[in-house]
């Protein structure tokens, strides 16, 4: 069995919509990156401006082993965040996800939980991977929680992957499988 190749659809739900990234969404998500915590908690370093991530958004956009949605409230398009499956390799029906919040003011309020059930439900069921694979930063339990309470199961740790705030801290990689729902 292979994956379906789709084009990035729009995911409604209840408490978030996903659609996809557009160049359009460029300058929230510039924004986003002067978020001092959630850049912290995604371990983002260094400075963009506009046009690197405009050429970004314009490469992923047609890059086909990746889905970039962004996160926006039902019936309001403005991008409140980001959730992506990437590297999507057909040959193992496998993927890695990241999420990011564009503001700590929008932490917990059950986005990232919704976002994040959305693009797994779409990843096993529409798409057809068997596992998705993220690494979370030891520090972030709040995210931490939310995929094991998701499913999602501890592999293993990367140890001092991060030098961040004047030392390292650990990656802990995590993966689901479509059997473990």
């Amino acid at each position: 069995m292979s994956i379906k190749v789709l084009a990035t659809p729009t995911l409604p739900g209840p408490v978030v919509d996903l659609r996809p990234i557009t160049v359009d969404d460029a300058p929230a998500m510039l924004r986003s990156l002067g978020d001092t915590e959630s850049t912290r908690l995604t371990g983002t370093q260094g400075s963009f401006t506009l046009e690197q991530i405009e050429r970004h958004v314009a490469r992923i956009v047609s890059a086909p082993d990746r889905h970039d949605f962004a996160i926006t409230r039902p019936g309001d398009p403005t991008y409140v965040g980001e959730v992506v499956l990437m590297d999507i390799d057909d040959d193992n029906r496998a993927a890695h996800f990241r999420i990011a919040l564009a503001s700590e003011s929008l932490f917990g309020q059950g986005l990232g939980t919704a976002a994040t059930q959305r693009v797994i439900d779409f990843a096993f069921d529409d798409v057809g991977l068997h596992r998705i694979e993220l690494e979370v930063y030891a520090f972030n339990a709040r995210a931490r929680h939310v995929y094991e309470a998701l499913g999602f199961r501890v592999e293993g740790v990367k140890r001092d992957a991060l030098w961040q705030d004047g030392e390292f801290h650990d990656a802990v990689v995590m993966s689901m499988l479509s059997t473990d729902r």
